[in-house]
């Protein structure tokens, strides 16, 4: 995924202005039409204004208006043909217009406004505005508060985003710290806006992130995940995560992060974890693919599991007597604290079991290389990842990042001899619908037992007797299940049986 430039030319973004003015779409230019007629201003505002000016694609139509959202609401029901409100206690309101041969037109719609954060509520208050000058002050960042009015096509930019744009800076209308304390996520979305846009953080915006990083606790765990999320899915995640870390506020929101630094030691007897972190995370995303690829990009789970796949380094760290460093069981603590971690940040509990397994299994590969693993042991690597498998590939791979060349080249020939096995299993077994060669309704009439804890000891073992010798077919099984039950038929006592 590619970027544009930090920097752009101050003459080329104003030229861009009315190129996006003259050519602004009709439907638009007669929104404007219908709140004019009422006597309000409408315009299009922060991110749509944004992106047109950098020649990125944007979906969203984003406006602000004089208009109360009871009037907005009265307006867009007489040009749209589908209003909703579900935004209106934050004076939102969204419409959309079906346009024949062309994509439907949706907007939204928000009442001048200002967000303030009482100090002890995670929940910001809205208070309207009225002039959308003041409504720009209290946008997140200049380049964010500039803003086009429909359908006079005059272009608003009362805090110089258009120069901040072209110097590719992050700076805030109004003072930082005043800013960020009416609302600390802006903090994050400065870090955000890094990893997407390619820009830096002015100063003083910095300075103020730096003094005012803890309280980002006043934010809810939902829109810190969601700001994360957008970090993660960007075009340089790394470059957003770096401004997490060197700005204070991964203490607060992902502390896991720049305690991978703690497993550093000055004596370089091992990597780097952070940095070595880093590399896997940009080196799975490089392994992400397209639209009909295995793992399409951008992946968030893949994303977080490299992301995360040693932090359970600085908890197990341990300097051997030979002068080694060791991390024994890493891989388990660390799915242990990243399950915990993305719980606190409120992910759904899918990706919370996705993410935590992916990084229990990062090692599970180590050691193929060193002796032929059985077809047991590949079908078991299999089944554990389940449909995680693709993701687990690039995962693996993305963790190499040793510079000995020789030592490379040989790891990596050897996930491709474990991938070429996997698959070679896969057609003889179709491995990925692993099933025991009898089922339970077969298993309790062999063995004339009712449902119970029995057949569930009965299944466990045809499918253990499955991933060791592959399928043996329903007679050869059916012998070693009674061979089993004669053995193992005392473990279950109290086991109904049917009557004969």
């Amino acid at each position: 995924m590619s970027l544009q430039p930090a920097t752009q030319d101050l003459e080329l973004l104003q030229r861009r202005v009315s190129a996006v003015m003259a050519h602004m779409n009709p439907v638009v230019v007669e929104l404007g039409d219908v709140f004019a007629a009422a006597g309000h201003q409408l315009a299009i505002v922060g991110g749509p204004v944004r992106d047109a000016l950098l020649g990125r694609v944007s979906n969203d139509l984003d406006f602000t208006t004089s208009a109360s959202p009871d009037e907005t609401q009265a307006l867009l029901d007489t040009w749209g043909d589908a209003v909703w409100d579900i935004g209106k206690e934050f004076g939102t309101i969204g419409a959309k217009r079906f346009v024949k041969d062309g994509e439907d037109i949706v907007v939204e719609i928000t009442t001048y406004r200002t967000d303030e954060y009482d100090p002890t509520s995670r929940k910001p208050l809205v208070a309207f505005g009225d002039n959308i000058e003041g409504d720009l002050s209290r946008r997140d960042f200049t380049v964010n508060a500039m803003a086009i009015r429909v359908p006079e096509l005059e272009f608003v930019d009362p805090f110089n985003g258009l120069a901040d744009l072209a110097a590719g800076f992050l700076r805030t209308p109004i003072e930082a710290e005043k800013s960020f304390d009416d609302d600390p996520l802006r903090m994050m979305r400065a870090a955000r806006f890094t990893a997407q846009l390619g820009f830096d953080i002015e100063e003083s915006a910095f300075a103020a992130i730096v003094a005012m990083a803890s309280r980002i606790a006043i934010v809810s765990g939902e829109r810190v995940r969601d700001e994360l999320n957008k970090l993660l899915l960007s075009g340089d995640p790394v470059r957003g995560l770096t401004a997490l870390v060197d700005s204070g506020l991964a203490d607060h929101v992902l502390p896991e992060l720049p305690g991978m630094k703690a497993a550093s030691d000055e004596h370089n007897r091992h990597k780097d974890v952070y940095s070595h972190s880093m590399t896997v995370l940009q080196q799975a995303i490089d392994l992400e693919t397209g639209p009909e690829g295995a793992v399409p990009g951008p992946d968030l789970l893949l994303r977080l599991a490299a992301l995360l796949h040693d932090i359970g380094k600085p908890a197990t760290r341990k300097f051997e007597s030979n002068g080694t460093v060791s991390f024994h069981h890493h891989e388990l603590v660390g799915a242990k604290m990243t399950a915990r971690r993305l719980r606190e940040l409120k992910y759904d509990k899918d990706t919370v079991k996705a993410v935590s397994r992916l990084v229990e299994l990062h090692l599970r590969f180590h050691g193929y290389g060193d002796g032929a693993w059985t077809d047991s042991a590949v079908r078991r690597y299999v089944t554990d990842a389940g449909p995680l498998l693709e993701r687990l590939h690039r995962l693996t791979r993305a963790d190499c990042t040793t510079r000995n060349k020789n030592k490379a080249r040989r790891l990596g020939a050897a996930y491709d001899s474990l991938e070429v096995r996997i698959s070679e299993l896969a057609a003889q077994e179709e491995l990925d619908a692993i099933r025991p060669d009898l089922d339970g309704e077969q298993i309790m009439e062999i063995l004339g037992i009712k449902p119970g804890r029995a057949v569930g000891g009965a299944y466990k073992f045809l499918m253990e007797l499955r991933l060791d010798e592959g399928s043996i077919g329903p007679e050869a099984a059916r012998e070693r299940l009674v061979a089993w039950w004669a053995e193992h038929s005392q473990d279950f006592e109290g086991t109904r049986t049917y009557e004969n």
